[in-house]
């Protein structure tokens, strides 16, 4: 059975980036003209659409739980493979993230990053990334909806310990808006050096908002115990022991 399970998992992989350029390339008019929100719609569609095909190749289901943030706030969300990235953006109103400045030169990619108004980060130069990153923050051009970070600065896998950086507390304090922390157990479905995507229920769970206001050691402490806890939790409920 689990040599039929990676045969689905190369399927379902295979058509999710063939989906990624005809989708992208396809409806690119529509967004270029429609601007932001129609380039937020393109987007949200490959989600659903990724979602749909996970549960229909390879029987792994998926979940949004918790109250979704509707207003402008700061999305601070555990990251464990793709899918996490997919589910969050799927589930917010106007997404962006902050996100790895080589990636606006991949294709399809890049270019709805653009459209969408995510913010780059060169993360080789810590100092200045943060500084370029508060900076663009406050932009026009980036300015309203949710924008979500990864504040361990890169996918975890289940299990691995590791450390809150400073990226999210100084967007927190920049940006004086209240933060969702989110929690997630998809990579115990969906790991990161894999083929294979194992049947189940994926879940990211958006956790109570942090009022604006806090101590940045309290906040960065805070998000670390909501986000770890909550993922320990599901991760135990996709039946995950470490």
């Amino acid at each position: 059975m689990i040599a039929v399970q990676y045969l689905r998992s190369v399927v379902f992989i295979v058509q999710m980036y063939l989906m990624m350029a005809v989708i992208a390339v396809g409806l690119f008019p529509v967004a270029l003209i429609g601007g932001r929100g129609a380039a937020i719609w393109v987007c949200r569609l490959y989600c659903h659409w990724v979602r749909f095909s996970a549960r229909w190749i390879v029987g792994l289901r998926t979940e949004v739980r918790g109250p979704v943030p509707e207003g402008d706030v700061l999305v601070a969300a555990k990251h464990q493979s793709f899918l996490d990235i997919l589910l969050i953006y799927s589930a917010l109103p106007r997404g962006k993230f902050v996100m790895k400045k080589e990636l606006v030169w991949t294709p399809f990619l890049g270019w709805y990053a653009w459209l969408i108004g995510c913010i780059p980060v060169d993360r080789g130069k810590r100092g200045a990334a943060i500084k370029a990153m508060l900076t663009a923050a406050k932009n026009p051009r980036f300015a309203g909806g949710q924008l979500i970070i990864f504040p361990q600065g890169t996918r975890v896998a289940p299990g691995v310990k590791a450390e809150y950086k400073v990226g999210a507390a100084a967007l927190y304090h920049a940006l004086k808006q209240p933060c969702v922390p989110v929690a997630t157990n998809v990579g115990v479905f969906w790991a990161r050096h894999s083929l294979l995507r194992r049947p189940g229920l994926a879940v990211v769970e958006f956790l109570p908002e942090i009022a604006p206001g806090m101590d940045l050691h309290a906040f960065t402490a805070g998000i670390e115990s909501a986000i770890e806890t909550a993922s320990d939790r599901l991760m135990a409920e996709a039946g995950f022991r470490s």
